[in-house]
């Protein structure tokens, strides 16, 4: 038997609704994010929140977030298209995908901005968050850099 064909298999964990609430929990953080309702949306994180935005600032709490975000938008929401919901051994990973809209700082519109924010559900709570976007490829074009 070659080394290849002897390898054991990975664990296949099936959904359960330990998945299906931690999705629920994704979904309930991300409109209270939308608001933006920072305080709400806490009640859905463990602290510290490990919580990396794209370009890789790094925050802790969802007001550190908000505060972030109204720098970079004059106002910004999600039309969330899915939630693709990844079991693990004691904790639930979560990828929420869809697309921006709203307007830039100074007023321009804009919508189809992609995202994937991923996040690691653990005893109910969000332990973890990554988010990437297009901004910054969209700022690119918007000023006129082909990169």
């Amino acid at each position: 038997m070659s080394p290849a064909s002897s390898a054991a298999k990975a664990a296949v964990i099936a959904p359960s609704d330990e998945t299906a609430e931690a999705a629920e929990i994704v979904e309930k953080f991300l409109v209270a994010s939308m608001v933006p309702d920072p305080e709400t949306a806490a009640r859905y994180i463990a602290e510290p929140l490990k919580l990396t935005f794209t370009g890789g600032c790094k925050f802790s709490h969802p007001r550190e977030s908000t505060a972030f975000n109204a720098k970079r938008y004059k106002w910004v929401k999600k039309a969330m298209e899915r939630s693709d919901v990844v079991p693990g051994r004691g904790e639930t990973i979560v990828y929420n995908i869809g697309t921006l809209y709203g307007e830039w700082p100074d007023g321009t519109a804009f919508e189809g901005n992609r995202y994937v924010d991923r996040f690691v559900v653990r005893g109910g709570k969000i332990v973890q968050m990554d988010v990437w976007n297009d901004s910054a490829e969209r700022l690119l074009t918007r000023n006129g850099i082909d990169a």
